[in-house]
């Protein structure tokens, strides 16, 4: 059996048969001890996503949840209601622990994310390490390369025998000098880039999906009827639950939305708010976006232009170009082709910085850090030239043993998060806008909310 076998066997028994169930039980149960949270809370989620600095310390609230989106959106994504509503939980208390345990940085922006809160709160520095080291090897060595190697997918479109011509190397420099500008740059500029990026590609997606929807609204039933028959397939269901569309569905939609995986929460404790349940509310729009919104535009987009019946050797973005073109017209491939790039581009930012947190996390020197960032770039580069199956099959099992890691964490720490999202209320109830110190819910550990 190949290397890639047995990393695609080992990838399957993890996903299907531990971190579906360990997702999705940590979900429901977050979702009944906050009293559904991520619907009850709503018009809190919306506020709470603009409020502004204090200082010039740190990254807004907004920005920090454009950068969550980036690296959550990619390039890929289609999933269910249900997934994004029972993530939304996850996504809340993940991130509100993040915000709580954050540290200020010596320029007085801040860090933070699942390795910080398992040192400090569960005060085991070796098992943060092993999330961090984790969640590095995915995003910043993994994932990266995926999304280089999708925008240089974008342009098959356009070049005959894109991959054995100069095409790849030439947009792997383009992305190479990219990332090195913005890694160095730091968190106020991924913030700037991803808070403006993100919110025009992510309109200009979805209004194609809304306008492919209109003008196909008479097969939309159909479609629907379709997509519930293949879900339920009650024969599929009982001769193999695994292999069920429902199953696979619920699985890839955990997934998209990254909520309980341990990624988002490092964007999410850079932000600047007054109390640590702001942003952690603000987070379960991110997974909103992604999932009711990106994902399932993308699937109206595919399902009802129906390319994909007529050309079975069309798959992932190519896929989805010809689909917007059979609907639109040729000139619809190139606003798909720029909004992917997009999608793409912002995701590797994203994917970096919470890579970065995690590395300082492990250690402070800066030779270190630089070494790391030249060659989280070249990474970025070589993944434009190489689809690397094998690297990215390592990187699912990374992200996977990064769940696991972080869900045991949210659990034993998820009495944190549900006192602090008391208190939020506590103050809401007297009409006051909330502001958060650590004794108001007993603690004395944190770092910047003493």
């Amino acid at each position: 059996m190949s290397v890639a076998a047995i990393l695609t066997r080992f990838d399957d028994v993890l996903y299907t048969w531990c971190l579906i169930y360990m997702l999705a039980g940590t979900g429901i149960y977050f979702t009944i001890r906050t009293r559904f949270v991520q619907l009850r809370l709503l018009k809190d989620c919306f506020m709470c996503m603009f409020e502004k600095k204090s200082s010039d310390n740190g990254i807004s609230s907004f920005q920090a949840l454009m950068i969550a989106t980036a690296s959550r959106v990619g390039t890929g994504n289609r999933a269910g209601v249900a997934t994004a509503i029972v993530g939304a939980a996850s996504a809340f208390v993940e991130s509100t622990l993040a915000q709580i345990y954050k540290t200020r940085e010596a320029d007085g922006s801040f860090k933070g994310g699942p390795a910080y809160y398992i040192e400090r709160a569960l005060h085991a520095r070796w098992l943060g390490i092993l999330f961090a080291i984790s969640l590095i090897a995915t995003f910043a060595f993994g994932f990266n390369g995926l999304q280089a190697y999708n925008i240089v997918s974008t342009m098959e479109y356009y070049v005959p025998n894109l991959h054995s011509s100069p095409v790849p190397l030439v947009i792997g420099c383009i992305l190479l000098v990219a990332s090195l500008y913005l890694f160095f740059a730091g968190s106020e500029k991924i913030g700037w880039l991803s808070s403006v990026l993100v919110p025009v590609m992510s309109a200009m997606y979805i209004i194609m999906g809304i306008l492919i929807i209109i003008l196909n609204i008479t097969e939309v039933p159909a479609f629907l009827a379709s997509v519930m028959r293949s879900a339920f397939d009650f024969k599929a269901i009982f001769g193999g639950f695994t292999g069920s569309c429902m199953v696979y569905g619920i699985k890839r939609g955990l997934f998209s939305n990254e909520a309980g995986m341990g990624s988002a929460p490092n964007a999410s404790a850079s932000a600047e708010v007054s109390h640590p349940a702001k942003q952690g509310l603000a987070q379960i729009i991110s997974v909103y976006i992604d999932t009711l919104l990106i994902c399932s535009a993308t699937v109206f987009i595919l399902l009802l232009t129906g390319v994909y019946k007529t050309d079975s050797t069309l798959n992932g973005i190519p896929l989805l170009q010809q689909s917007v073109a059979h609907q639109f017209g040729p000139w619809a491939i190139h606003i798909i082709t720029v909004a992917v790039c997009m999608f793409a581009f912002t995701s590797i930012v994203g994917n970096y910085f919470y890579a970065e947190a995690n590395i300082l996390f492990i250690s402070r020197n800066k030779v270190f850090l630089t070494i790391f960032r030249v060659a989280a770039a070249f990474m970025v580069m070589f993944g434009a030239m190489n689809s690397m199956d094998v690297a990215w099959s390592l990187a699912d099992i990374t992200m996977g043993l990064e769940a696991v890691v972080n869900i045991i964490a949210i659990v034993l720490l998820s009495r944190i998060a549900f006192a602090a999202l008391k208190d939020y209320e506590d103050q809401k109830a007297k009409g006051i806008d909330p502001v958060f110190h650590e004794q108001n819910i007993g603690l004395t550990d944190t770092d910047v909310w003493k």
